[in-house]
């Protein structure tokens, strides 16, 4: 995607972005989402948890997907990775088969990687790789979801974490649009390495929208260009 540089103006609360499209993200945590209801609050995107590793689907991804469609909502689905259990690419297929699938429709968005510390330990952050090896994982994923759907991943990550875990890897950021993960009242912060824009905000989680709330960088027609790929 070319850049948007819209962001580099948002320096307040993220009240002061009222202009850029709003949305959120939600898993099985939020269950059956009142989507005509969120569409009435402002949400204009989502994206949706399909799948974790190689052995979990959200079990209510199906109709939360379909019924944000439905409900007018443009929509994708993400994965969350977990790279000591499996290989990317084995990772990007399982999510691709099971809701990670993309068309330029102009109402789907490009899948997301969600790679973020291990929630599952606290001693192995990166999971027990190498900042090499995890750079050859998330390029393996990549391709995989490349492959099967034309699109390169979003990603989605805070700074430290990228920084920490890839050793300030700049090898994705001229292809990949980056979903900031950053919640401060103050603004969205600093950006991995590589990045010098963000695409997608992750900005709060106490909102008017189920889930966790995300602003898009830019104008909701580049919201609908992006979703189709131009």
């Amino acid at each position: 995607m070319a850049a948007l540089t819209v962001g580099t103006a948002l320096a307040g609360l993220p009240a002061s972005a009222a202009g850029l499209p709003k949305g959120h993200d939600v898993s099985s945590h939020q269950k059956n989402v009142d989507w005509s209801r969120a569409r009435a609050r402002g949400a204009r995107f989502v994206y949706v948890k399909a799948t974790e590793s190689t052995t979990y689907r959200n079990p209510y991804f199906t109709r939360q997907y379909n019924g944000a469609r439905h409900a007018g909502i443009i929509r994708g689905a993400y994965h969350f990775a977990l790279p000591d259990r499996s290989s990317g690419r084995a990772q990007a297929a399982y999510f691709v088969r099971h809701g990670g699938r993309w068309r330029a429709d102009g109402r789907t968005l490009p899948p997301a990687l969600d790679i973020e510390y291990n929630p599952y330990s606290s001693r192995h952050r990166c999971y027990g790789l190498s900042k090499a090896g995890m750079v050859r994982w998330i390029r393996s994923f990549s391709d995989e979801v490349k492959r099967r759907t034309g699109r390169r991943p979003v990603i989605y990550t805070t700074a430290r974490w990228w920084n920490t875990c890839t050793g300030r890897s700049r090898a994705f950021a001229h292809d990949h649009a980056l979903w900031l993960a950053g919640r401060r009242p103050s603004g969205p912060g600093a950006l991995p390495a590589g990045w010098k824009y963000w695409t997608f905000w992750q900005y709060g989680s106490k909102g008017g929208l189920p889930g966790d709330e995300d602003l898009f960088n830019g104008s909701r027609a580049q919201l609908k260009r992006f979703a189709r790929g131009h």
